[in-house]
């Protein structure tokens, strides 16, 4: 019998509201500054450093908003028997670099939710598909998360 309610698995396929980003040759700079880059293009602010984008598409939540972890709720978030998430990992592929002036768009879907059992007992993966494109279309990163539910 599989522990994702049918409520859950509906959800496979829904996405976020995207997040709309115009990037700054100061939000780079500050960026760089903040997590001691060393190479000129990114202290100058030509070039956005590749994890840049971790910390600019992260909404900015109300305290209310927070968890009791910290970490503002996500709507893509499915109610599952299991309440202990753990990181799972993370895939990135980088198409094009990131600059002033690059207006992009963020989209973020539930793509899958699998169970397996583990050693101590029953996992629910949750799979995360972040699809970052300027505004023409451009892809620029595709990004894989998984979350693991025990």
């Amino acid at each position: 019998m599989s522990l994702i309610p049918d409520a859950a698995r509906a959800m496979i396929g829904a996405t976020d509201t995207p997040i709309r980003v115009e990037v700054t040759r100061r939000e780079i700079v500050k960026y760089a500054v903040a997590t001691e880059q060393r190479q000129r293009k990114f202290l100058d602010g030509d070039e956005a450093p590749p994890m840049f984008l971790f910390g600019v598409l992260r909404s900015i939540p109300q305290i209310d908003e927070l968890g009791p972890d910290g970490i503002g709720e996500g709507s893509l978030v499915p109610d599952l028997p299991l309440k202990r998430v753990m990181a799972g990992g993370t895939k990135t592929r980088y198409f094009r670099t990131v600059k002033p002036g690059d207006t992009l768009i963020a989209t973020r879907s539930l793509a899958d939710i699998y169970e397996k059992n583990g050693a101590q007992g029953p996992l629910i993966f949750l799979v995360y598909k972040l699809d970052v494109r300027t505004e023409a279309g451009e892809k620029v990163i595709e990004e894989v998360q998984t979350r693991i539910v025990r």
